[in-house]
């Protein structure tokens, strides 16, 4: 199967089977998406769904965050991954968004990873979806469901390579959603140890299944 094929078709049965694909981190603000973007590295989103409301209701904004050091807001982390890293980086966030930016999440990525804590995935998560800005973050699902399925080769060894890949060939109006798609497809269906191929619709389009469970350098 040629690529432009396997796009084509990955991303036709994505658009008819999954319309509706968004975050599974729930906030009610910008600063509260950021934040929750922040405690999900390397954590599940279930597990930051978990501490957010307590974490929220005491700093609500980032004013009232920029107040607290790390040490107040550790407790309300300690069950995340890294808490003790996490916590300096919101509250080092929280100060400079308040301090810099005027408590206003910037929509310019090269300011956005000026904060403590925001790399490139999760200014890429956050500019997608507050400002709807075509980007694809590549965390750990998106890019071992890409290399798996056969949308990006096994030379793509990094995330940036994977995202470049993909940004290449996925369509400026469906990057932001592909971006869901791929972490919800990699969370429920095509998962790390046990992918579920005997129930996954993608299989007539992914390598993957095409050899059997062997995958093969490119």
């Amino acid at each position: 199967m040629k690529l432009a094929e396997r796009y084509q078709g990955v991303l036709q049965w994505f658009e008819k089977n999954m319309p509706v694909a968004e975050t599974e981190l729930n906030y009610r603000t910008p600063f509260e998406l950021l934040v929750a973007v922040v405690l999900s590295a390397q954590c599940t989103d279930k597990r930051v769904n978990q501490v957010t409301p307590a974490l929220f209701k005491a700093y609500p904004t980032p004013e009232a965050m920029a107040l607290a050091t790390e040490e107040d807001i550790f407790p309300y982390i300690r069950s995340c991954s890294y808490p003790n890293s996490k916590a300096k980086h919101l509250a080092g966030l929280a100060r400079m968004l308040t301090e810099e930016f005027g408590g206003v999440i910037p929509d310019d990525p090269k300011e956005l990873v000026k904060l403590p804590g925001v790399g490139r995935k999760t200014a890429n998560v956050v500019l997608s979806v507050l400002f709807d800005q075509p980007r694809i973050a590549v965390d750990t699902h998106v890019y071992r469901v890409a290399r798996r399925i056969g949308l990006a080769p096994q030379t793509a060894n990094t995330p940036l390579k994977v995202e470049t890949v993909l940004v290449r060939h996925i369509p400026e109006e469906q990057r932001a959603i592909s971006h869901h798609w791929l972490i919800l497809h990699g969370r429920y269906t095509c998962l790390a140890r046990a992918p579920k191929c005997g129930k996954c619709g993608l299989a007539p389009f992914c390598r993957y299944y095409a050899k059997k469970g062997v995958l093969l350098s490119e």
